[in-house]
């Protein structure tokens, strides 16, 4: 049976009926003791009142979703968005997370030049480390599907991941997000967690319907679907990390039910699919 210790829950998995103090208090109810962050939610109270109640509840924090997604052509844009990521590192430590989770961005509308979209994605966390390191964190990037390569990240798999850390100096501010969902498709997988022992900074959990309907809004509870949730947890394990096991549902069924209901079936899925 797993440590409930090592679980962690992404607010996302209870978007749509809980507030950030809701589900701080919801997570704590069930026996859970982390959480990440959705930055949506944290700005609806701001980042004073919302590290004061994950402080009260003894809540730990295992990430601070999303930043990233520079990639805008506009010059204006560019700065714009990146003048929000440094304030995202501000709220990120503020709230006591170990990590600010980021993801490339997509394509501009018109855009056809990936290569120079994945520059300006990398140009953007170069100029982000500064406030990085001055805030004691770390910048998680995070691949995703290529299927959302045009409108939510350039940045789709582990190896340009690794390249990417690589190319931003291989520092300990810099890591990788591992989310199953994301990642469980790739051939190099092995190779590539393996590649990234000592970076492994998050471990984001779910899982892939084999007759998924929805490019973002369909993910599955651990167990409901293909991934070989067990062997990634080993591989990831392996390569060092000792973190939590986070559970990210994205799902617009999920969202629908009573968010007590779901997480009792996070818990379940964590001690016996995970």
């Amino acid at each position: 049976m797993q440590d409930l210790n090592r679980l962690s829950i992404n607010q996302l998995t209870t978007r749509d009926r809980w507030s950030l103090p809701e589900a701080v208090d919801g997570y704590a109810r069930a026996g859970v003791g982390a959480m990440a962050v959705w930055w949506e939610k944290l700005r609806e109270i701001g980042a004073e009142r919302a590290a004061r109640v994950i402080r009260d509840a003894g809540m730990a924090v295992s990430g601070y979703c999303v930043g990233g997604m520079m990639t805008a052509r506009d010059p204006v844009d560019w700065r714009r968005r990146l003048a929000d990521n440094r304030r995202m590192v501000d709220e990120a430590a503020a709230i006591g997370s170990s990590c600010l989770v980021a993801i490339g961005g997509g394509l501009d509308a018109g855009d056809r030049d990936l290569g120079a979209a994945r520059r300006r994605a990398l140009d953007g966390f170069a100029e982000l480390l500064p406030r990085v390191r001055d805030a004691g964190i770390v910048l998680a990037l995070e691949p995703l599907h290529p299927m959302l390569c045009a409108t939510r990240s350039v940045l789709c798999t582990l190896r340009q991941a690794n390249d990417w850390c690589d190319a931003l100096g291989g520092g300990p501010e810099v890591g990788i997000a591992v989310d199953t969902y994301n990642v469980w498709w790739d051939p190099e997988l092995d190779s590539q967690i393996e590649r990234a022992a000592g970076r492994i900074a998050a471990y984001h959990v779910s899982d892939w319907l084999p007759d998924t309907c929805d490019l973002r809004f369909d993910r599955g509870m651990p167990g409901d679907g293909v991934v070989d949730l067990r062997r990634i947890a080993e591989r990831v394990t392996a390569a060092g990390y000792r973190g939590r096991h986070e559970v990210e549902i994205l799902s617009s069924r999920w969202w629908r039910e009573d968010p007590d209901a779901v997480v009792a079936t996070v818990v379940e899925r964590f001690r016996s699919a995970m």
